[in-house]
């Protein structure tokens, strides 16, 4: 997956495996618990949960109200909830931007379920990481000096990289010293 891939029906998704809703509450909840990370009109948010309708990842049932208009219940289904825990166990690209919105995601709905599962996914996403900066210095190597711009690339992406395994130890550190806060 490449960071143009990052689609925000994982945590609608996500928010449907941990109860049936209605898709105002999914907006809110988006708005409540993610805002930081995802940042979606209440038309976009219909518009993606009619989209994992057409696909199969979610159903709805209309409830009748007698003064209020009619209400979608929205729940998953199993193939979304298989779909959703197959995205939930991947690891994030390695670029800023799948950094910041997929994996926050990511360890959102790991931390819901379990505290050592969110370890784990920073665990993984650090092994992931490690492997790309090793893949970039070995390429940064290999490079002639003569390609100046292309090894500053390089270096930028590298330096970018080792910030991100900081953070992440960071993260670790928040999640286990919050674990009682929840």
């Amino acid at each position: 997956m490449r960071a143009s891939d990052i689609s925000p029906e994982f945590p609608l998704l996500g928010f449907l495996s941990i109860a049936p809703s209605y898709g105002y509450d999914l907006h809110r909840r988006l708005e409540e618990e993610l805002k930081g990370i995802w940042d979606l009109s209440q038309s976009q948010v219909y518009n993606i949960l009619k989209r994992l309708e057409e696909k199969g990842d979610v159903r709805s049932e209309i409830l009748r109200q007698k003064s209020a208009p009619d209400k979608r219940m929205l729940s998953l289904t199993a193939g979304g909830n298989s779909r959703f825990e197959n995205w939930l166990q991947e690891p994030t690209p390695g670029s800023l931007r799948a950094l910041r919105m997929e994996f926050l995601t990511r360890l959102y709905f790991a931390r819901e379920q379990d505290l050592r599962f969110a370890q784990e996914l920073i665990k993984d996403q650090k092994i992931a990481l490690m492997k790309d900066v090793k893949r970039l210095k070995q390429v940064y190597d290999e490079m002639p000096d003569t390609q100046l711009l292309n090894r500053l690339s390089l270096q930028l992406r590298i330096r970018q990289l080792d910030s991100c395994l900081e953070w992440l130890e960071d993260c670790r550190v928040s999640i286990e010293s919050n674990q009682y806060q929840q």
